[in-house]
């Protein structure tokens, strides 16, 4: 089927002006009535979150330590490369992120 997009658009507005009193008020009347009265206290008890409950879950992460050419910086305590050392303060290395 064609479809001619040049054409002008009807939308809800322009049906609404050729609808009588009655039947708009019939309509508002009907889209009142179809909302729900919902608890929240019971909306959040019935609600769960995937993944919520991690208390029997181990984590598989494997945890170097710290390597000779690594660094802590001893501004934001982060591990850095000996490449991102920008300057020592107080005889405490600080990373070029916390030096700026």
């Amino acid at each position: 089927m064609a479809t001619d997009y040049d054409a002008p658009r009807r939308n809800e507005s322009d049906e609404l002006g050729e609808d009588s009193l009655e039947e708009l008020k019939a309509r508002r009347a009907e889209a009142q009535s179809s909302s729900v009265d919902v608890d929240e206290t019971d909306f959040n008890e019935a609600l769960e979150l995937p993944g919520a409950d991690l208390s029997n879950e181990e984590l598989t992460v494997r945890v170097l330590p710290k390597q000779e050419d690594e660094f802590t910086c001893s501004r934001c305590f982060l591990v850095h490369h000996r490449s991102r050392l920008a300057t020592t303060r107080n005889g405490q290395p600080v990373c070029r992120d916390c030096a700026a």
